[in-house]
């Protein structure tokens, strides 16, 4: 009886790379910064449409819609800043697929 072995040819000896690739950070969808900056905007329009105009008119609401929307781009372009998210793929080292 005859026993065989693998040989080299049987093998797959092609190497693989793990990469390592980064996205600055998450969607703005994805996070709470925009359901909180949604709902204060929502919050502050309703607020002037339900009380005095001269206490609070559109004017005014519009001014702090305009803050909170400062407010919510410099959030956003400092979470960009400081943070990524990873993103793990192997690929072959000789076809870089």
């Amino acid at each position: 009886m005859s026993t065989q072995y693998g040989t080299s040819a049987d093998i797959n000896t092609t190497p693989t790379k793990t990469v390592f690739t980064t996205t600055e950070t998450k969607p703005s969808y994805k996070t709470t910064e925009l359901i909180a900056y949604v709902v204060a905007v929502i919050g502050v329009l309703v607020a002037s449409a339900m009380v005095d105009k001269s206490d609070f008119g559109a004017q005014e609401a519009w001014f702090y819609v305009t803050l909170l929307t400062i407010g919510y781009m410099i959030s956003r372009g400092l979470a960009k800043a400081g943070s990524y998210e990873k993103e793990h793929h192997t690929t072959d080292a000789h076809s870089g697929r």
